[in-house]
């Protein structure tokens, strides 16, 4: 089954717990603080695996969890971090912020990866806390939690040349014929119900691959027929090869242009820029010849002629794509110069905290703060104590006077309660 497009939800491994204990050997005075740190939480990577063409396995893997690192333990022991996950995904997977819409990476080279999901770090023991004022610290972090998000992932294929035109005009028959692939051919419309790659090798040694897509129909961006589906496998191509039937015994050629054309367009304007190719199939049929010339009328560019059921004309085709894309460079699909590498864009807030006030409640959220509280270990007052001056250095005790919070006022962050004391 071809599947190009998929939602997930990633969520990283938490970091471990770090250990509050102390040295209580018999003869070891003033032994001091003797806790570790826990061990980071595993990453979710997506590595390009050359063998896969298709999002499948993402079908029914809805979410996707990481595991936790070991907690620290006395004796100054750290714990282990814990093994990342890899997920192996195909070539030409691009990987976008569901929620924002923003691509995140965009993977193409065999076993590139990248950590869409980072682990959190493991909490610190109390070992290192110990300062010369604090020589013997009574609190110890919890592991940061690891990060979520939703992603969506599409398949935009890695081909050199695509065969775009109208249903039935001989894609799948000329890719048969120049390749291993093996497309259902039939003659009825939209046969080919996924896209189909094929590996050509020319007469003097050089190999493309050429991408097989789907018939296109007019509305085909606005989603008739099969178009919007597969054409964002275009996107990537160096190459467009225009095949259209010249028989005009179902068809009229010089409209089918336009029409696939104007779909190209409508989709993504920069596809017109790509070079593209045209082929006259069904040279072989008595009307091809008159309908070719009347084509050429309309249609100043060079048109190659085929008949691709008996091989004519194929070679000399094949020849000609090559060449073209000796000449065309390889670009990334999204080539920012600001941006390093693949990755596009992180996504970062600009506040730490928000304060609203429900019911009487002040109510403080945000990630930077929950973070706070979830590593924060709330088990002695040194803990407590250490807690509320971080809070009071991320400003949020000022921005309560402002809003006009008073002594004793309720306050909760998540589903814990505090008291606003002056």
């Amino acid at each position: 089954m071809f599947i190009d497009e998929a939602v997930v939800e990633l969520v990283a491994g938490s970091g471990g717990n770090g250990c509050l204990a102390f040295r209580r050997e018999k003869y070891v005075a003033m032994g001091g603080p003797f806790g570790g740190n826990g061990g980071k939480g595993s990453d979710i990577i997506f590595k390009v695996d050359p063998g896969l063409n298709t999002l499948i396995d993402f079908k029914y893997k809805k979410i996707i969890k990481g595991h936790k690192g070991e907690n620290g333990l006395g004796k100054g022991m750290h714990g282990k971090n814990a093994e990342d996950i890899v997920i192996p995904v195909p070539p030409g997977t691009v990987v976008t912020d569901y929620d924002t819409n923003l691509v995140i990476a965009d993977l193409t080279k065999d076993s590139e990866e990248y950590i869409i999901a980072k682990g959190g770090r493991g909490g610190r023991g109390n070992m290192a806390f110990a300062t010369q004022s604090n020589p013997a610290p009574h609190y110890a972090e919890n592991g940061e939690p690891g990060e979520k998000v939703k992603v969506k992932l599409e398949l935009k294929l890695m081909a050199d040349v695509g065969l775009v035109g109208m249903p039935s005009v001989g894609k799948s028959t000329f890719i048969s014929k120049i390749s291993a692939s093996k497309p259902k051919i039939a003659d009825y419309p939209f046969t080919t119900l996924k896209p189909n790659l094929g590996v050509v090798k020319t007469s003097d040694n050089r190999s493309f691959v050429v991408a097989d897509l789907p018939g296109l129909i007019e509305g085909a961006s606005l989603g008739h027929g099969l178009g919007d589906k597969f054409l964002k496998h275009i996107e990537r191509t160096r190459v467009i090869a225009h095949i259209i039937d010249m028989s005009g015994y179902t068809n009229n050629p010089y409209q089918d242009y336009i029409t696939i054309n104007k779909e190209l367009e409508n989709f993504d304007k920069s596809l017109m820029n790509k070079p593209q190719i045209i082929i006259a199939n069904k040279m072989d049929m008595p009307s091809s010849k008159e309908n070719l010339k009347q084509f050429r009328k309309k249609v100043d560019k060079k048109i190659y002629e085929m008949s691709a059921i008996n091989g004519e004309g194929i070679n000399q085709i094949i020849l000609k794509l090559a060449d073209m894309l000796d000449e065309i460079p390889k670009e990334n699909l999204y080539k920012d110069e600001k941006f390093e590498s693949h990755v596009i864009y992180k996504f970062k807030e600009e506040k730490p905290y928000k304060i609203t006030n429900e019911n009487g409640t002040w109510v403080i959220s945000g990630k930077e703060v929950e973070k706070l509280i979830i590593m924060s270990r709330l088990d002695t007052d040194e803990a407590i104590l250490r807690f509320s001056n971080k809070l009071r250095k991320m400003g949020i005790d000022d921005e309560l006077r402002t809003l006009g919070a008073k002594d004793g006022d309720p306050i909760r962050i998540m589903e814990y309660e505090f008291e606003f004391k002056e």
